[in-house]
């Protein structure tokens, strides 16, 4: 894999007391954020030559297959996005693990959940995950990397946020 895009859901509803976090939905706005993240990703590719994912790895969640369906109308030839049990809830180490079993393809599209998603962004990009600044609702981040995807060995193309 060379390329890694790394795709934070958009904001969602909050929390209902005893209710499921998993099955939590987008709000209004989160899914106009979800819908601009996927303009701007396609926009992206397009300036920058780059190709699509080639797989696109989502949690089972349902803010998470929320953002993955509204981002990816917006971008061409995408592929349907996979749920992944393992991102939910999932440490940096943990991501980085579940995209060392995807090294079959250039370039993979991973939508997830914070605090997993800025750690890893912060690992990628510094080396450690201990002081990273967030990654905001439907945030986005582009990484490529020639030497496969170890912490501090990243380059971080792009960083977009709503």
């Amino acid at each position: 894999m060379r390329e890694l895009i790394l795709l934070r859901h958009a904001e969602a509803q909050p929390a209902q007391p005893g209710g499921d976090d998993l099955g939590r939905r987008l709000s209004g706005r989160g899914e106009q954020e979800a819908r601009a993240a996927g303009r701007w990703l396609e926009q992206w590719l397009k300036k920058h030559g780059q190709q699509r994912p080639g797989r696109v790895l989502c949690s089972p969640s349902e803010r998470t297959r929320a953002t993955a369906a509204l981002a990816l109308a917006e971008v061409q030839g995408a592929p349907e996005p996979e749920l992944c049990e393992d991102i939910y809830e999932a440490t940096q180490g943990e991501l980085l693990a579940l995209l060392d079993d995807h090294g079959d393809v250039d370039s993979v599209l991973l939508v997830g959940h914070n605090p997993g998603i800025e750690r890893l962004v912060a690992l990628l990009a510094e080396g450690r995950s201990d002081e990273y600044r967030g990654v905001p609702p439907a945030g986005i981040a582009v990484f490529h990397s020639d030497e496969g995807f170890e912490p501090g060995h990243a380059r971080l193309e792009a960083f977009w946020s709503p």
